[in-house]
């Protein structure tokens, strides 16, 4: 449950804290003073969309905090998932930068919205007016009636068949629009495919090719050149082996004489050893040279076969072309296997479809099962609230695969005797409207074991002995979890555990709406005032009093 809520620059509210209590809370006050502004603020710890136009003051960010008893509400697992800290006391913040900017965070780790939305389902159940526009939806529909029959894990068990169908479904149709075009690509795929493989190139091979033609295109030059460095070390009248030598006999005499001349005769032997091993592989790489026209001949097809590919393909190198190739061969191993895949596809399909089917079923049959005991409930509150003639209608038709099952819901209502229902938006008027979702609200309440409630003017076009009724219900509900009801009657705020009113302050050169907790006196005052306008008389005052001590 809510255990407080605190919200700082939020449209009229500079700064507001409450702690609501278990049981019934009730919020009156002025037409105008704020009271659905807390509403709204709630919306954001649900994970609804910020506006900077809700700033009270638009320099500064606004804060809304919410602090929520989550220890019964076995919620461990669901925060192990979403790799969050779980507490039996759960913080809940929102914050609105003057820059648009809004983060939120879940026990001071950053959340995303989803996260938040998700969240709030186990939280709070926020009734407004706007409840009244998503009763008309089929979605709205089937999670009120999905609640009552109790069908959380086949709701789950048909989403995961669902969403695997899709998929298999959507590959399925994405292969088949490929065929075509495959297809009519296969022969000339082939073709460029066959050309590579055909040319066997190798990665390093094109560097090889062309250093190996440079060579053998200049042989002669390459021969002479080689001979000419051999000769310079090795000559036997004068050479630079010979003349190092020579210098390594001569240090050798004096090596003894110091450390420095023997390091330096070191360095030479070295030398001779490096110079000996370059000269024996200059020899080695002029006896590999050769004059072979053929050889020639053959390499410059090589490489033009090469260049004539790369410049087909748009391509400066061997390795684009392997890559090419690689590619070239999915697609025509792609084509010749298409028969396969699709046929593979399809049986996946077809068996993912009977299990959805299965679960669809499963589902809508449970669904149907509750639909007339929640109507015999529905039909008894009402009865209860003042409507005894009122008939509430709530029909069948299969749909083709949806993610809320096979089934729509055709709600249809008629609030007095004789009368044909209809589709609810254009039979209920707005008491009738809050008269039904309250009846609904309450049924539910025990159901999806939600531990908050809140209502705003759930008492619109009701008064006298209907009032009274409603006041009970909201009494009864608050006996299974906390209720928090926006009120203008006083048949109900007479009902609450705890009272908090609402009201603008206007000492400032800005208004701004402010909350307290009325103490006991202070509730008599503002009970006489819903009973008998600004100023009560004495027998409002004892009709306030006679409520408020019933109530307790």
């Amino acid at each position: 449950m809510l255990t407080s809520l605190l919200i700082k620059n939020y449209a009229l509210i500079k700064h507001l804290e409450i702690q609501p209590e278990a049981g019934l809370n009730i919020i009156t006050g002025e037409t105008g003073a704020g009271k659905s502004i807390m509403l709204g603020a709630m919306g954001l710890l649900m994970g609804n969309r910020a506006d900077t136009k809700a700033l009270f003051d638009e320099n500064e960010k606004c804060v809304v905090e919410g602090n929520f008893d989550i220890s019964k509400l076995d919620l461990q697992a669901f925060f192990e998932d979403l790799e969050l800290d779980y507490e039996p006391s759960c913080l809940i913040r929102r914050e609105i930068s003057p820059n648009g900017k809004s983060r939120a965070f879940v026990n001071d780790t950053p959340v995303t919205l989803d996260v938040l939305k998700t969240l709030g389902v186990y939280l709070m159940d926020i009734h407004s007016q706007h409840d009244t526009l998503l009763l008309n939806t089929n979605a709205y529909q089937l999670a009120l009636v999905d609640a009552f029959a109790g069908n959380q894990a086949l709701s789950e068990k048909y989403l995961v068949s669902y969403k695997a169908f899709k998929s298999a479904e959507k590959a399925l149709a994405v292969l088949q629009s490929d065929a075509d075009s495959l297809k009519k690509e296969f022969d000339y795929n082939k073709f460029l495919l066959d050309e590579l493989i055909v040319a066997k190139l190798v990665g390093e091979e094109q560097a090889e090719l062309e250093e190996e033609l440079m060579i053998l295109e200049n042989a002669e030059e390459v021969k002479r050149k080689l001979g000419f460095a051999y000769e310079y070390l090795n000559n036997a009248d004068l050479s630079v082996l010979g003349l190092l030598k020579d210098a390594n006999v001569a240090l050798g005499s004096i090596s003894g004489i110091s450390e420095k001349y023997a390091a330096l005769k070191e360095r030479i032997n070295s030398s001779l050893i490096e110079l000996q091993d370059i000269s024996n592989e200059i020899e080695s790489e002029d006896s590999k040279v050769e004059t072979d026209d053929e050889k020639v001949v053959f390499l410059r097809d090589r490489l033009n076969a090469i260049f004539r590919l790369q410049q087909k393909h748009a391509v400066k190198s061997i390795t684009e072309l392997i890559e090419i190739r690689e590619d070239l061969q999915q697609k025509v191993s792609k084509v010749v296997n298409l028969g396969e895949e699709l046929e593979v596809l399809q049986k996946n399909k077809e068996k993912l479809f009977a299990e959805t089917q299965k679960h669809a079923t499963a589902l809508s049959e449970s669904r149907k099962k509750v639909i007339q005991p929640l109507v015999d409930k529905i039909q008894g509150l009402l009865a209860e609230l003042g409507m005894p003639d009122a008939r509430l209608l709530i029909g069948t038709k299969e749909k083709a695969f949806a993610s809320d099952g096979i089934d729509d819901l055709i709600f249809e209502f008629s609030a007095n005797k004789g009368s044909t229902p209809k589709p609810l938006k254009d039979v209920a008027s707005g008491g009738e409207f809050s008269r039904v979702m309250l009846s609904l609200k309450y049924v539910l309440a025990e159901k999806k074991s939600l531990p908050t409630i809140i209502f705003d003017e759930i008492d619109t076009g009701i008064s006298g002995e209907v009032a009274i009724k409603v006041g009970k219900m909201l009494t009864e509900m608050s006996s299974k979890l906390q209720v928090i009801a926006i009120t203008h009657l006083h048949q109900i705020a007479g009902k609450g555990q705890t009272h908090f009113y609402v009201y603008k302050d206007n000492s400032d050169t800005k208004t701004v709406s402010l909350m307290r907790k009325l103490e006991a006196d202070e509730r008599i005052i503002e009970v006489a005032k819903m009973i008998g306008g600004q100023n009560p008389s004495e027998s409002a005052i004892r009709s306030a009093i006679e409520m408020l001590e019933n109530n307790n």
